[in-house]
């Protein structure tokens, strides 16, 4: 692997993980000493995560993670949901017996980390149970834009989860996708996930836009 697919890897994992979170610098002695390369390699990832939206440049220079101001969020936000739908519905077409009992139980055993109030548990949890749709799915292609576009709204949909009343509501989601999946009802798999994400059917929302930090918002 080159040295800035590299760099770009671990920019996009430190976004996406909230290491970086928007409006923060990217530094690029840092990264230059970390890996070991010159400047080139860097500048190389950089401007290639510019071109993808994860990075902004600055006026006199440098680079910063991308803010998204509210209209640019809710429309990201919204794209997310649908192709969430779609994933579901395909997972739902072509999942095999075993997939389809592996996503029942990664939903059943996450339960314990709602009871145990537990967030990052459910961070971890709600990424497998995720990746198992991707999976079966079977379009990788349709993988990499909803990781990019969780990436871009990471930070922002965070908020949406900073009470733990919200890891129950998630969990609630998840049933409903597991249950129209097993019942092999694709329609139904997939207006589940559209509506586990839908920031419009959100009843929270408004909560959500009161408790952003300001300093995320472009």
């Amino acid at each position: 692997m080159k040295a800035s697919e590299r760099i770009h890897g671990s920019i996009e994992s430190q976004i996406r993980d909230g290491a970086l979170l928007p409006g923060d610098p990217i530094d690029e002695e840092r990264l230059m000493a970390h890996f070991g390369v010159s400047r080139t390699p860097v500048r190389e990832a950089m401007l290639q995560l510019k071109a993808e939206g994860l990075l902004t440049s600055l006026p006199r220079g440098g680079m910063v993670v991308s803010k998204l101001d509210v209209p640019e969020l809710f429309a990201m936000w919204e794209l997310l949901a649908e192709l969430e739908g779609l994933a579901a519905r395909y997972a739902c077409e072509r999942m095999s017996k075993t997939e389809r009992q592996a996503l029942a139980d990664a939903h059943r055993e996450s339960e314990a980390v709602v009871e145990r109030e537990d967030e990052a548990g459910w961070e971890r949890a709600n990424k497998a149970f995720h990746e198992i749709l991707y999976a079966g799915a079977r379009n990788p292609y349709l993988r990499q834009e909803i990781l990019r576009m969780r990436t871009r709204t990471q930070a922002y949909r965070k908020h949406a989860f900073s009470a733990v009343v919200r890891l129950r509501v998630s969990f609630d989601g998840h049933a409903g996708i597991v249950a129209a999946i097993l019942a092999n009802d694709r329609e139904a798999a997939g207006r589940a996930a559209f509506a586990h994400l839908n920031p419009g059917g959100a009843p929270w929302i408004t909560d959500l836009l009161m408790k952003l930090p300001r300093e995320l918002l472009d």
